[in-house]
């Protein structure tokens, strides 16, 4: 029997997204989309942090600390001038951008946990500002009354709604996400991750290429959070603790390192099982679903290492490399 080409798989799940809202699920239809509207924002949000520790190697911890700047962008722009959300969007982006160009000039020489440790400095950095500015973001009173998206006129407050417009957001990310995979720019970011002496022997500038991924990721992950506080009208500091870092992270490690479809397919598991472990663990112990995901990733890391979806690039270049061994006499290197 002949594979179905991918194309034709993503076709058919996309057809089925755009046919949830209307299946009969009864009473349980907006909690549904609430859950599935969740997943597909950490989808976004995992897409964007897969350049930094996926494409070209480095961990990053403070990524929730974007994700914070662009909700808050978001916020304080629709509370303040009542500005579009299709204007507030690349707004919010191109602030994400210059932060993380700002953090990364600095700091992508550094290298391993000495990296991690400075963006991991970084977001609570930004939770701290978030909390005690109080002219600027109010502080622990957050910021209420954040207008819902307006589209031809109409105010998104539905749950379908907004589920549509993640899902169209999600779409535009990923083709993003796609063609930089295949660029010059993804090219130079694998060759960083596998190799930088060989990478920087070839040419490749690893500071800018660096910066470009750095700000990329910044990006998307600032436009994710202004969906968020569009979406639910209100925003606090503590949505943005260093533990958001870490699920998205663990999304990433879970569905592969590197690999678009392991990230959405991460996404998909990890985050609708919050959702199941907030109805089988008794009340007050939600917080032990890291100590789940903490297991989860161990076990990945004993019986899957490369993820659910492994790394495509990375599977054929041990392949090469493999094929290369065998021809030479003897099978030696």
């Amino acid at each position: 029997m002949a594979k179905m080409p991918l194309r034709w798989k993503l076709l058919g799940l996309l057809l089925l997204a755009l046919l949830l809202p209307w299946l009969p699920l009864g009473s349980s239809t907006n909690y549904v989309l609430r859950v599935v509207t969740t997943a597909f924002l950490y989808m976004i949000l995992a897409l964007g942090l897969n350049f930094v520790p996926g494409f070209t190697g480095l961990l990053d911890l403070g990524y929730v600390g974007f994700y914070g700047i662009g909700a808050y962008t978001a916020g304080l722009l629709t509370i303040h001038f009542d500005l579009s959300f299709w204007v507030i969007l690349p707004l919010a982006a191109l602030n994400g951008a210059l932060w993380g160009i700002l953090l990364g000039a600095p700091t992508l020489r550094l290298t391993g946990d000495y990296f991690a440790i400075v963006t991991f400095g970084f977001s609570e950095l930004v939770v701290l500002v978030l909390r005690n500015e109080l002219w600027l973001t109010r502080g622990p009173m957050g910021l209420p009354g954040i207008a819902p998206p307006v589209i031809f006129g109409h105010p998104l407050r539905l749950e379908w709604e907004f589920y549509y417009l993640v899902i169209l957001l999600l779409m535009i990310v990923l083709l993003v996400v796609t063609r930089l995979e295949d660029s010059r720019l993804g090219r130079a970011w694998f060759a960083i991750r596998e190799d930088e002496i060989a990478a920087q022997c070839c040419g490749i500038n690893l500071i800018r290429y660096k910066i470009i991924a750095f700000a990329i990721s910044a990006s998307i992950g600032a436009m994710g959070g202004a969906f968020f506080a569009r979406w639910f009208k209100f925003i606090h500091p503590d949505m943005f603790k260093f533990w958001e870092s870490i699920l998205i992270l663990c999304l990433i490690v879970f569905g592969g390192m590197g690999s678009i479809a392991g990230t959405m397919l991460g996404a998909l598991v990890l985050i609708p099982l919050a959702e199941i472990l907030r109805a089988i663990l008794p009340q007050g112990m939600f917080s032990a679903r890291y100590l789940i995901y903490g297991l989860i990733l161990v076990l990945m890391m004993r019986w899957r290492p490369a993820g659910l979806i492994p790394f495509e690039r990375a599977q054929e270049n041990k392949a090469t490399r493999i094929r290369q061994r065998l021809t030479l006499p003897g099978g030696q290197e």
